[in-house]
């Protein structure tokens, strides 16, 4: 059985962060990896803004406690781990993700932890570098043949080390970057191109 490599946000859930920013009025934290290349620039840039307007982790956990899967998510996520075995690879952390894992009845999570202290995020631990690219090679290493998905700047070291790479709902400026992936926006395109792999 082959493994499938999924990012989570925005191409299973909604980006976490600009619902913070809705919640907030904090523009700066609509920022994604869709905007910013360099994981840790953009995470410093967040550690910053949270420090200047003193949110605490609870806050934010309260929004992701009312966010909800995208629509579709739930059964293509049935679909896939009926046919591959599949690890969720994201750049979030375990403080976030945890409700939205309950609600896809807990797949497989790599992701990073949110240093806490007195209930404010002052820093993070990615699990090491470019993650995302290790996650494949190691799973490669084991002899398994790795498809993977996702729509932003950061996985596309995931997508680049996979056998089969797909961008799946990606903004116009990561297609137009990275022409060399089959791209698709609906989860039944993103089936065809996995049975296709």
């Amino acid at each position: 059985m082959d493994v499938l490599c999924l990012d989570l946000e925005g191409v299973l859930v909604p980006e976490i962060w600009p619902a913070v920013a809705e919640l907030t009025g904090i523009e700066a934290l609509r920022q994604t990896t869709r905007d910013i290349p360099v994981y840790d620039d953009l995470m410093q840039m967040r550690l910053k803004v949270l420090a200047q307007h003193d949110l605490p982790l609870t806050l934010i956990q309260q929004v992701i406690d009312r966010m909800e899967p995208l629509p579709g998510a739930r059964t293509f996520l049935d679909w896939a781990r009926a046919r591959y075995q599949v690890a969720i690879v994201s750049d979030t952390f375990y403080q976030f993700a945890m409700p939205l894992m309950q609600k896809l009845s807990f797949p497989t999570l790599l992701c990073h932890k949110l240093v806490v202290a007195d209930d404010r995020i002052v820093g993070y631990s990615i699990r090491q570098p470019d993650p995302k690219r290790c996650t494949v090679q190691a799973f490669k290493s084991l002899r398994y043949k790795v498809l993977a998905a996702g729509d932003s700047y950061n996985d596309i070291s995931m997508l680049e080390e996979a056998d089969a790479g797909i961008l799946f709902r990606a903004p116009d400026n990561i297609r137009v970057a990275f022409p060399q992936f089959p791209q698709t926006d609906e989860y039944a395109g993103l089936q065809a191109l996995l049975e296709q792999a």
